[in-house]
């Protein structure tokens, strides 16, 4: 998925999962405490729920941990996160959409925008750059489930309209009103998938020179820490060799 996949691909290969655990673990809890008081706590009957349980468990987030995030939501704690999109263009013109969870609106804006200011680039408008995206269902799963052939066929028979198979896994892609019914289907099929979610896919992909797609990682790993920051999407794609030298 252009820029995601890249950054993530490149995240993992270093190992920066391990370094930001205790932070990583904290988002996943939040996003599950929200998506159970948004629905119920049946994670059999709320789909947003389910897909944040099956990424914690990609994590290795520890059972208790996920229990503890779902009976937070029926404490009525006081945290209130509001959830927030933010658009902007980084360096090289890419565009950049940034999912975030915060209880303090003005403080998430202050940093993303400077962010964005310090690495060349310039927060917009909300709808600004994610006309460039689609909204769709992404069920990803590992790689020894199944050959490419055999997970595109499934897909296909799942009602799902893509699939990008790679050494990482397999990424199949369908209607964001089709997740529910592809996840059943391919999870009947394959076993749990490692994720089940909706994201932003871009359109058209562009490619930027190497000194702009250091300055775009560096942006995007910087977003990725901040403690209100969900998810993160781009639309640009890096070279090979730049890919090979951030994961060295």
């Amino acid at each position: 998925m252009a820029g995601h996949s890249q950054f993530k691909n490149i995240m993992h290969r270093k190992g920066r999962q391990d370094a930001m655990r205790s932070k990583l673990f904290s988002k996943l809890a939040r996003e599950i405490t929200v998506a159970a008081k948004m629905g119920t706590p049946d994670p059999a009957m709320n789909p947003r729920l389910r897909a944040a349980i099956l990424a914690a468990r990609a994590e290795n987030m520890p059972k208790d941990n996920i229990q503890r995030a779902i009976n937070k939501a029926a404490g009525n704690d006081g945290e209130n996160y509001e959830e927030i999109r933010y658009e902007g263009y980084g360096p090289g013109g890419a565009a950049i959409i940034v999912e975030a969870m915060t209880d303090n609106r003005n403080r998430t804006a202050s940093d993303i925008r400077s962010y964005f200011t310090k690495s060349g680039g310039n927060l917009a408008e909300t709808g600004a750059v994610s006309f460039m995206f689609d909204r769709v269902g992404l069920v990803e799963f590992g790689p020894d489930v199944a050959d490419a052939d055999a997970m595109l066929e499934a897909a296909i028979e799942a009602g799902a309209e893509d699939v990008a198979s790679s050494e990482n896994g397999h990424e199949v892609y369908c209607e964001q009103t089709a997740l529910n019914e592809v996840t059943k289907a391919l999870e009947d099929k394959f076993g749990e998938p490692r994720a089940s979610k909706l994201v932003w896919k871009p359109q058209t992909p562009v490619a930027v020179d190497d000194e702009a797609g250091e300055k775009l990682m560096k942006l995007m790993e910087t977003l990725e820490e901040h403690d209100d920051v969900q998810n993160v999407y781009g639309n640009f794609e890096l070279s090979e060799d730049l890919m090979q030298k951030m994961a060295g």
